[in-house]
């Protein structure tokens, strides 16, 4: 057995308990695949990550990122969340401006924005529009007339997301999507909808995932870093916004997306909920 060090991090907000948690285990090298997945069962939270030497002399430290079901090579609140861990337990970037993290996709960098970190969005897997028949199923697995959705999009960058544009916020906090049809068609639907006048943000995200067991992300920086890319790309976006999340769940993520030199930009807050050790 071995011990580690283990904080739980919520992501996005600023105000504990409102954004998206994130178990992380340090120096995690001990510790096998086997226990890995074994753990992220365990904690039964949307990811869990694991902080490990790096293998590209680049980097800054390398790490693998678990749901209870699969492994991915990339998501976003992780990959905040374990930057964010990875400095309050003294991990001294090899660049004073910039953190370099080693995933599945390769390379992530990561910059200080004030009291927040944001990642640069990784180029999409898959991109492109998204054709009649795959959009039928997306409308019939948010039960919603075909004609309801505006425009879609893949927006794969590692989950596996496809996105769709709803014209008002209404019909977005209104969504109660049919898993079990999700089940047979995307299995990871990411919608988006542009708030009302006075809402702090511009835009508001609901993200959907049947893969795994149905559930709804509170707040997923993989899927917005991608919409970001396609809807400030295609001009429908600024090349600076805020995205709001979470809110059917009573969460309160925000999300600070800016394109900078054709960069997009993914930042928020980070926040320690629970701090200690970890016998495996």
């Amino acid at each position: 057995m071995s011990t580690h060090r283990f904080t739980q991090v919520d992501v996005f907000t600023d105000t504990p308990l409102l954004g998206n948690p994130l178990a992380v285990v340090h120096d995690a090298a001990a510790l096998s695949e086997a226990q890995m997945k074994a753990f992220a069962r365990w904690t039964n939270l949307s990811e869990t990550t694991f902080l490990l030497p790096p293998t590209d002399p680049r980097a800054d430290y390398r790490v693998r990122i678990f749901t209870p079901a699969h492994e991915f090579p990339f998501a976003g609140h992780p990959t905040l969340g374990s930057c964010h861990a990875w400095l309050r337990a003294g991990g001294v970037p090899k660049q004073a401006d910039e953190i370099v993290q080693e995933c599945g996709v390769g390379l992530v960098r990561v910059r200080r924005d004030g009291a927040r970190l944001a990642f640069a969005a990784p180029e999409v897997r898959r991109g492109g529009e998204v054709d009649a028949a795959t959009r039928a199923l997306i409308a019939r697995s948010l039960r919603l007339p075909v004609e309801a959705i505006r425009a879609a999009q893949w927006v794969d960058n590692g989950p596996g997301f496809v996105a769709v544009m709803l014209g008002s916020h209404a019909e977005l906090m209104a969504l109660r999507p049919d898993f079990a049809a999700m089940a047979i068609g995307p299995t990871e639907i990411g919608v988006i909808a542009p708030t009302p006048p006075g809402h702090d943000a511009q835009f508001e995200v609901r993200a959907f995932i049947a893969s795994g067991g149905p559930t709804e992300d509170p707040v997923t920086g993989s899927l917005n870093a991608a919409i970001a890319q396609w809807l400030i790309g295609a001009g429908i976006a600024p090349e600076r916004y805020v995205a709001a999340q979470g809110s059917c769940l009573q969460r309160h993520g925000r999300l600070f997306i800016e394109r900078v030199d054709g960069q997009v930009w993914v930042g928020g807050h980070s926040v320690d909920c629970i701090r200690g050790d970890l016998t495996l």
